[in-house]
């Protein structure tokens, strides 16, 4: 593992990077800086921003809070591109303007997936059997 890596194996400056993206996006998104009216109606969290390792690329992984449309948030997001490309570009100082991607975070989904097979009753009772 190089020195300037994370366990993870993902470097320092592409995790800096990606926290400067998110934090824009967020505050745009927070603003109402988008003149859409989906995005208006509805609160999308910019949960991670994972950049390429040339930093022209950037996935985007988002969550509409509860009660949101997801596919709705998701066609406004990318809908208005080209306008979050053009406002990262202005905020954060990269040599060239990233390319964004938005794709919808499916980990909380996953985590309560794992959560509800945790507290199934056959998983409850075989962890009770190992104590």
């Amino acid at each position: 593992m190089r020195h300037n890596e994370t366990p993870e194996g993902r470097s320092v400056r592409l995790l800096r990077v990606g926290e400067q993206v998110r934090h824009v996006l967020a505050d745009i998104l927070m603003r109402g800086d988008v003149h859409d009216d989906v995005l208006a109606a509805t609160h999308v969290s910019v949960t991670e921003v994972r950049m390429s390792p040339d930093l022209k690329h950037a996935t985007v992984f988002v969550k509409p809070l509860i009660g949101a449309d997801e596919a709705k948030a998701l066609k406004a997001l990318r809908t208005n591109t080209a306008y979050f490309q053009s406002e990262v570009a202005r905020r954060v100082n990269l040599k060239y303007a990233a390319k964004l991607k938005f794709l919808a975070d499916e980990s909380f989904d996953e985590g309560a997936r794992i959560d509800a097979l945790l507290r199934s009753p056959t998983v409850a009772r075989d962890l009770d059997q190992d104590d």
